[in-house]
């Protein structure tokens, strides 16, 4: 098991120095976000030559929405993940963290003809991500969907639904991740629900009960950590969440605790 940062979450002013942090804290990697990527292409892969750090994901980025109501909106969600799913192939990284829609639903009501929300919005995300699972494919990356808590998304909330949305989507190109802070919510058992993920799992995100970082809550994580580490997990946990300062001590001190349970 690899440890990873989000980019915002470390001290300094620029990238370099960002990525500097990164590797004099002990990190295996940093989550780089996906807004202007294309763009920022060049400077991260100058960047990420000067260290030993790697780049572990992108996180979203993307505009439109999956489950939008329009075509226009759908049509730009997708090519927009493209270009996300072509730069973390350029930089070596996992893949691109998916989140199918924000908020509650934007598609009409088809009852008869679909019984509810969900088995519409699934039958138009597993088209979806057969697409981008197969343009995934071929660039060499993975779609990573995340399950959110319910305050946060209508839908996809727990590890099992995005189980259910891989298996049917059926691509090599198609995985998920797992977010502790949503599991907290979500999840009854959440060593257990890992457990049955487990060989759709690509990309995980830390963070404590209180969305500090891990070791400054009360979430325990010893059961879950055994349970990755038992079943062979060996990519990235990112951490993902509010960082206190100082932000670097505050950091280290998260990093110690989780290398610790590993």
């Amino acid at each position: 098991m690899r440890l990873s940062v989000q980019e915002n979450l470390l001290p300094g002013d620029s990238l370099v120095e960002k990525l500097a942090a990164a590797e004099r804290l002990g990190f295996d990697g940093v989550e780089f976000w996906g807004h202007d990527i294309e763009r920022r292409l060049p400077e991260l892969k100058q960047a990420l030559s000067t260290v030993r750090v790697k780049a572990s994901t992108i996180c979203s980025g993307y505009g439109g929405d999956l489950l939008g109501a329009s075509w226009e909106e759908r049509r730009r969600a997708v090519e927009d993940i493209k270009v996300r799913l072509r730069a973390a192939a350029e930089l070596g990284a996992v893949g691109v963290i998916v989140v199918p829609t924000f908020g509650g639903p934007k598609l009409p009501d088809l009852r008869p003809l679909y019984p509810s929300f969900w088995h519409l919005e699934r039958e138009l995300l597993v088209a979806e991500l057969k697409e981008l699972g197969k343009y995934a494919e071929e660039v060499g990356s993975y779609v990573l969907l995340e399950p959110l808590n319910r305050y946060e998304t209508h839908f996809l909330n727990r590890l099992e639904q995005a189980v259910e949305i891989v298996e049917a989507v059926g691509s090599p190109g198609v995985a998920m991740m797992a977010d502790f802070f949503h599991m907290n919510i979500e999840e009854a058992d959440i060593a257990e629900s890992l457990r049955r993920a487990l060989k759709h799992l690509k990309h995980i995100h830390l963070a404590d009960s209180n969305r500090w970082p891990p070791g400054f809550g009360h979430l325990d994580f010893r059961e879950p950590f055994r349970v990755l580490r038992d079943g062979g997990y060996r990519y990235y946990m990112a951490i993902e969440c509010y960082v206190p300062e100082p932000k670097e001590e505050n950091l280290a001190k998260s990093l110690k605790f989780l290398k610790s349970l590993i």
